[in-house]
């Protein structure tokens, strides 16, 4: 097999980093925008090895982050609702809202939407779309929050989920990875939203894993090499910004 080679701005920007050294979280940020060599705003991702056995039930890593700072991103919110629910969707900023018509334009291959959210009485008509949706991570689920039962809460998950709240889920390695900004975003920024995703991530350890749970932290962007993260400090210094 041929491996890829990497071009030399790349290289030298591997150069920066030391030998099997584990960064605390701000020198890695300071590093990873000293490292940018493109003309583009690169996306920033967190990548977590867990200890887990992706094959147990008891040992999914399932939840959702509101980055502080927000994603970097205009989010399209797409609500299936009607009646009073419907006005309330609308009325609350989502981009899209409806029920039998938004389910006929996406079984016809319309994604034009980053985020779905369904009241919970549409749910059969949702359930079907599930081979579309699910492997895009855009199906609605109880447990992400998307699952809405009373047109009340609708605004504030509309909110959450146009401010910067993200979705993450383990793949079947025991990997989770996580957008966390845009490497435009002033350190400060970046810091939070990391923060919050590693605090987010430990929070949610299953008690069905046994042994040592973030096996290794990887910051990163669309281009950059990755830059390992020190998890003692990370983790210590992610709970204390969330207290």
């Amino acid at each position: 097999m041929t491996v890829p080679k990497h071009g030399k701005k790349y290289d030298n920007a591997f150069k920066l980093l030391e030998d099997d050294r584990l960064y605390p979280v701000p020198e890695a940020v300071d590093l990873l925008k000293r490292m940018k060599f493109t003309n583009f705003d690169e996306t920033i991702e967190l990548h977590f090895r867990l200890g887990i056995d992706p094959r147990q039930a008891d040992q999914t890593v399932r939840s959702t982050v509101t980055l502080p700072a927000g994603t970097g991103k205009e989010v399209r919110v797409l609500v299936f609702a009607v009646g009073d629910a419907a006005r309330q969707a609308q009325d609350a900023g989502a981009d899209y809202v409806g029920s039998d018509d938004l389910v006929k334009r996406i079984n016809e291959g319309w994604l034009e939407f980053d985020a779905t959210i369904a009241m919970a009485d549409q749910m059969g008509k949702v359930g079907g779309l599930g081979r579309i949706l699910g492997r895009r991570g855009l199906m609605p689920n109880p447990r992400s929050g998307t699952v809405v039962r009373t047109p009340e809460d609708l605004p504030n998950v509309i909110s959450e989920l146009k401010g910067g709240r993200v979705e993450f889920r383990n793949d079947r390695s025991g990997l989770v990875h996580v957008a966390v900004g845009k490497l435009s975003f002033s350190e400060d920024r970046i810091l939070q939203n990391v923060y919050a995703t590693i605090d987010a991530i430990n929070r949610n350890k299953p008690q069905g894993a046994k042994g040592i749970y973030l096996r290794t932290i990887t910051l990163t962007s669309t281009m950059t090499p990755g830059i390992p993260l020190d998890i003692s400090s990370a983790t210590a210094a992610a709970a204390q910004a969330g207290a």
